[in-house]
């Protein structure tokens, strides 16, 4: 029987010690602060800045909420980026995406001053992290990579396969991985004999974007699966690119869909708050 990887109960560990640094900070005069931007109203999108103002009021991270309505234009979105930018108090700054279809994400993101993108997604977070450099991280990517630390999961000479090479995930994952000494393989939609591939794997991330994909046939015996996909089901139930049922018997290790790499991606949001405040402050 595999062991379940508790992403809530490590993901909360991990908002404890950044509240801890965050306080540690205030003794110096430095208020971590993150400005969340969300433009419309957009039901999960809601759902996720409300979940990021939770957390930031429980880790002492002061939050600064800009609700725009729908009809916000690229002009005004990247004029209150430039604000925050120039603003010494904001050490990050989010957007919540998707965007409106009018509004070019990609123009936005790379508006965000690297030194207060929190989400890592600017080209310059990208490159620092594929030289090795300090800099943002990729917050889905970083949560899955302190998942399998602190599940004593060792990644230095082992067999990785991720599934899926988006800019989010799958890439940034693949480069950490690799940071962590992991011999490393990207499947996409294009590879030939996937399950040839990811029976390989020692280590397993899928994040393919399709319900339950994975089952038993793409795995080998004792692997640790992490399952990044998050789907709801007819009848409202949660599942995850892996079909659990049938791959949690033949694994060691396997995060659950709901409460395992969700939660982490928000603690590795304050974490990287906490990160900007460092560095803009020389420390």
């Amino acid at each position: 029987m595999a062991e379940i990887i508790d992403g809530k109960q490590i993901s909360l560990d991990i908002k404890d010690e950044i509240k801890d640094k965050v306080a540690w900070l205030k003794g110096k005069d430095i208020e971590v602060t993150l400005a969340v931007i969300l433009v419309g109203n957009d039901p999960a999108s809601t759902v996720y800045v409300k979940n990021k103002k939770l957390a930031c009021e429980y880790t002492g991270i002061k939050s600064l909420s800009y609700e725009l309505p729908e009809e916000t234009t690229e002009e005004e979105l990247l004029k209150l980026i430039d604000e925050l930018n120039a603003d010494k108090k904001v050490n990050g700054i989010l957007v919540q995406l998707p965007l409106p279809k009018h509004i070019k994400e990609d123009a936005v993101i790379k508006r965000i001053s690297p030194d207060k993108d929190v989400d890592g997604f600017h080209p310059e977070s990208v490159g620092r992290l594929s030289i090795g450099e300090r800099g943002f991280v990729s917050c889905t990517p970083a949560g899955i990579i302190q998942l399998l630390k602190r599940s004593k999961v060792d990644i230095d000479g082992a067999e990785c396969v991720v599934v899926g090479r988006s800019n989010i995930v799958g890439k940034p994952m693949a480069m950490l991985l690799i940071r962590e000494n992991g011999t490393v393989t990207v499947c996409h939609s294009r590879t030939k004999d996937l399950k040839e591939v990811t029976k390989r794997a020692d280590i397993l991330v899928v994040a393919i974007g399709k319900p339950e994909f994975i089952d038993a046939s793409y795995v080998k015996e004792g692997a640790v699966v992490i399952d990044v996909g998050i789907h709801r089901k007819e009848g409202k139930k949660l599942c995850g690119d892996v079909n659990y049922a049938s791959v949690e018997p033949v694994c060691s290790k396997i995060t659950p869909v709901p409460g395992g790499v969700g939660p982490m991606t928000i603690a590795m949001l304050m974490y990287n708050c906490y990160e900007a405040a460092l560095m803009q402050n020389g420390l």
